[in-house]
């Protein structure tokens, strides 16, 4: 069924896309851990560069799939934001964003290959599944026990 095929080239670009976001997440949240201070500074730090570490599992998978389907993984590095903003409320707003601009690169790779690829269909799932518990985990430390954003 040759109208049931990816378009390899289109696949492999959003794929580098998601490669490079992935990268810069990786250095996003190790930057992050060694910006917490004070007396959550353990527990935030570990979350962090826990995020870190499943990020680049993430691009190793990643490079893994672009190579199967026999393209060239990038080298480039995702939009690295840097506010000079550390207090942990700013840090976590600006995880959300880059969370959220995650779960857009996997929705595309969605959309590329519904219907025509079983195994990409069902990674890219899996990853906005993963990405969307990230949000909520994220969207849940900014919020204080009564449910009201924090500084509400």
């Amino acid at each position: 069924m040759a109208g049931n095929r990816i378009e390899r080239s289109e696949v492999i670009a959003t794929l580098n896309q998601i490669l490079e976001s992935e990268l810069a997440g990786v250095v996003r949240y190790m930057h992050y851990s060694f910006m917490v201070f004070g007396y959550s500074r353990i527990p935030v730090v570990g979350w962090l560069r826990g995020q870190a570490d499943e990020s680049l599992l993430h691009a190793q998978e990643i490079g893994e799939l672009i190579t199967a389907l026999g393209g060239h993984p990038s080298l480039g590095i995702g939009e690295l934001l840097e506010t000079h903003h550390h207090d942990l409320g700013d840090i976590l707003r600006e995880s959300l964003e880059h969370e959220r601009a995650a779960i857009g690169l996997y929705e595309q790779l969605l959309e590329l290959v519904q219907g025509r690829n079983v195994m990409l269909e069902e990674f890219a799932r899996q990853k906005i599944a993963a990405e969307c518990q990230h949000l909520s985990e994220v969207d849940k430390m900014l919020r204080q026990a009564n449910g009201l954003p924090v500084g509400a």
